[in-house]
């Protein structure tokens, strides 16, 4: 059963959801048994990551809808931000 993105955004006030956005970049590796995702996108300058256990396909220049939340990762001891993937679309 596919749930809505309104939905989601009833249940999860703190979810954002955009659609439309164009992927300018995007990178997947291997970490331990799980493939990591990130990507940029047009407009935004911070990376929305998400994790897969197998590859996906790649989104270079293709339209998402996307839900996420923001948070933030510790890099070299900076505080970064980063966009935390919950659902990813393609248009």
């Amino acid at each position: 059963m596919d749930i809505s993105a309104n939905e989601l955004l009833k249940k999860h006030p703190d979810l954002i959801h955009s659609e439309g956005l164009q992927v300018v970049s995007h990178v997947q590796r291997e970490q331990g048994e799980w493939f990591l995702n990130t990507l940029m996108l047009k407009g935004y300058d911070v990376p929305f990551k998400y994790k897969r256990t197998k590859r996906f396909k790649n989104l270079n220049d293709q339209r998402v809808n996307i839900s996420y939340y923001p948070a933030t990762e510790s890099l070299a001891g900076m505080q970064i931000e980063v966009m935390q993937v919950v659902r990813l679309r393609r248009c």
